[in-house]
Order: C-alpha cells, then structure tokens, then sequence
C-alpha cells in the first residue's frame, strides 16, 4: 500500500471518527419512564439519545457535551402512533378535496402535518390518500411532522366507498377514465382482477409501505350502503397476492360481517373498523391473527356533522351503534387490537386526535390504552416488513430504539386524559432523535 493510499485511508478513517463523535447526544434524567410494554414505570432513570437512537438507559448517567433536560419526575412515554391517519383529507372540507387543485391539497395537508406532531404523534398510518410528497418532505426535514407508513390511493370498486365521483360521472368515459383525484393518486377506482391488480402495483410502485381497499360500504360515500359487500373474492385475494410478492400486506375498510370474512379469507391482514362484525367474525380474525384496526367513533359531542336527515347521517348513526360491541367483542376473542382515528374532512375534530384516544378509557385501562397507541400500533404497521420505510424499534422505550419521546408533565398511566391537551401537559416532543418541544423547567 502507498503512502498515498495510507494517506488517504488514515483521513477517512479520521473523518468517520468525527462524525461518530459529532453525533448529536441529548440526556434526559430523573425521568419516570413509560416503556410502551410494561405497567410498572421505570423511576427516576436517565435517557441517552445519540443521533437519533436511544444509547442508554439506566441511573445516573454521564456524557460529555450532552444536551441535559432535567424531567423532573415526569412521565417519559414513547411518540404516540396512529394506525388509521388521513394526511391528506383530515384538514379539508370534502368539497375543498374533491374539487381543489393537488398543490393546494398538498400545502393543508402540510400544515396539519406539523400540527399532528406537536399534539405527539410521532407516527402516523396513511389509511389512503397520495401523502407520499408529503412523507418526503417530512423526510428531508422540510417541514416537520410524523413518520407516515403511506399506502397511497385507497382502491374501491365502483360505487363504493372510495368512488367519489359525480352523479352523472358513469359510465366512465373509455377517452378519459381516470378523474383528476385518480391521475393524482388521491383516490382509485378499479373493477375485476387484472384492473385490482394493475393499481395495487401502481401504489407499491409509488411507494406504498402497505395497501388500502375497501371491503364493504361507508358513511362518508355516496353511493354505497353500509350493508354491501365490496369486491368479490377473487378480487380481494387479486390485491392480497400483488402485496405479498411485495412482502407487504392489505388492509380494508370494513363494516360488516360479509366483506369482512370474505377479506379475511383472501388474506387481508387489518380490518379497519368492523363496527357492525358478530362473534363469528371475531373468531376468524383470532384464529387468522388478523388485527382490527378501530376507531373510537361515537354519536356525542364530537360526532361528524352530516345534515341532519342525510343518508350519510343515517350512516354514521347505525356505525357508531356498534362501536362499543365491537370493542367488547375485539376483547372477548383476544383480537389484536390497534388504535386510529380516521379522522378526514374536519380539521377541528382533527385537533382533538388525543382526546380520541382517551375516549378509550371506558372500554380500557390507561395502560392498555397507551400500550395500544404505541408498543401495539407499532406491531400492526411493522406487518410491511421490508418495504417498512423507517426501519428499527418504534413505540417502545428501549435501548438501540427509534429516538420518539414524549415528556408528559403527570402520569398517564394513571390519568390517561393528561392526553387529550398536548399543547399544556406534553413539554417535550422528539421524534427521530430531534427535539420538536422543549418547555421543560431545567
């Protein structure tokens, strides 16, 4: 070897020993740790990030040139997670998404992007919409907020829930089938197997962490009871073979029993809702492993805001009559839970995203229901295995895990509605290893 090369080699070798040491490294001490699996609290420990790592935890920790923040015996818990998130439809009217230009969509989804991650969701499950520009900008420190699991256009037969177009918009026209909103991967309707097939490739391509059909009739849609049925067999199982030479899986909107045992049997491994699903298909999805991805959704003060006398009110209605039975029976089977919001159209019900969560608490210990928005949701959306876009440990306190951490002054895990007002009890934000929120008293 020449000097030349030695040379060489000794300054690399000295230029990856500075950025090891320039490696940001952030102490928090004296905190009361959450760690997204265990009940007991681990007390009066200290958290070494470094980068955007958890190095260390454990008591009296040391590191030199380490940002210190003092938690002062609050409660450290993981970034929250929310398994059924609407980027681009959650901060616009349905009129502003169905008939505004894709960049203006794109900047409102931008800003609540930011709001999501000071109310402490650190990670978010795309449940359909094309937020994968959104997700790069957030990626490239752009513009800040959570990590988004994208699974683009969510797929829908004609007339169903995801078919948004006009009245008078079918027949489609053979010159120009696809709508602005599907040029745009919005939203996607597809019929038959070869056409399933087709887009459920386009959205991996796009970049698609997990793929979104929908199974069964909708609330918001126009054109499709909640009873229906969507997408027959072989088309569901068209979409669940595309995903899984992918490696990835599917999740479907779903109500009812029909749509979902015929989903289940194809594959689908997450049923978003199932409201309105009996014992037996409970039992299937036990038996499958399969997870139900719920929403705690009530008729109450925060209800969607349908006209009164709609047939979407009508909808709405008979749904959220179901959503206590179908926790209880999640329960009583031994589904895998996970919880979301599904929050689209309302951008102030949007802002309440943490008071959803605690509306868990009648059917939930807080335990359970702060296990479940972390260590559980993190389970569920891992399910994408190599097309996983952030790979590492998520929802959990742990060494070697993704840096996302909330200071929460109180202790949730005994009131767990300290969650429902972020911007006064969350003083402290991180996600990836960087501090978003820092109010803490040092």
């Amino acid at each position: 070897m020449n000097k030349v090369t030695l040379l060489v080699a000794f300054l690399l070798s000295m230029s990856m020993s500075l950025r090891a040491q320039d490696k940001q490294q952030i102490l928090i001490t004296n905190a009361n740790v959450f760690d997204g699996v265990n009940e007991k609290l681990l007390n009066e420990v200290d958290v070494l990030v470094e980068g955007n790592l958890i190095k260390e935890i454990g008591k009296n920790l040391k590191a030199q040139n380490a940002e210190v923040i003092d938690a002062n015996g609050r409660t450290l818990i993981p970034g929250l997670i929310d398994a059924h998130w609407h980027t681009m439809f959650a901060y616009l009217s349905q009129a502003q998404l169905i008939t505004s230009n894709v960049g203006f969509i794109n900047i409102a989804a931008a800003q609540g992007a930011g709001k999501t991650l000071m109310r402490g969701f650190t990670t978010t499950r795309e449940a359909g919409g094309n937020a994968f520009g959104v997700k790069k900008a957030i990626d490239l420190g752009m513009i800040p907020g959570p990590r988004i699991y994208p699974s683009g256009a969510p797929i829908s037969q004609t007339s169903g829930h995801f078919d948004f177009r006009g009245p008078n918009d079918v027949p489609a026209n053979p010159a120009d089938p696809l709508t602005y909103q599907e040029r745009n991967s919005m939203l996607m309707v597809a019929d038959g197997v070869p056409e399933v097939t087709k887009r459920v490739r386009e959205q991996l391509r796009l970049g698609a962490s997990q793929i979104k059909l929908a199974a069964g009739g909708g609330v918001s849609s126009t054109f499709d009871p909640v009873d229906v049925s969507q997408y027959t067999y072989e088309e569901l199982k068209a979409a669940v073979d595309v995903a899984k030479t992918w490696n990835t899986y599917v999740m479907v909107h779903v109500f009812t029993d029909a749509g979902a045992q015929s989903a289940l049997k194809a594959g689908v491994m997450s049923i978003e809702h199932g409201n309105l699903m009996t014992d037996e298909t409970f039992k299937m999805m036990a038996d499958k492993g399969a997870w139900l991805s719920m929403q705690p959704i009530f008729n109450d003060e925060d209800a969607i805001p349908f006209p009164a006398g709609s047939p979407n009110q009508a909808k709405f209605v008979q749904v959220t009559d179901g959503t206590a039975k179908g926790i209880e029976l999640a329960k009583k089977y031994g589904v895998k839970t996970a919880f979301g919001t599904d929050v689209i159209f309302d951008p102030a019900l949007a802002d309440k995203q943490g008071k959803l969560l605690a509306k868990l608490k009648s059917y939930y210990t807080p335990f359970e229901v702060l296990k479940m928005a972390t260590h559980d949701n993190a389970q569920l959306i891992k399910l994408c295995g190599p097309r996983d876009p952030y790979p590492g440990d998520l929802g959990v306190i742990k060494e070697g895990a993704l840096a996302d951490l909330i200071l929460v002054d109180g202790n949730p895990l005994e009131d767990i509605e300290l969650v429902s007002d972020p911007e006064k009890n969350f003083v402290l934000i991180m996600k990836d290893g960087a501090i978003y929120k820092n109010s803490a008293k040092n």
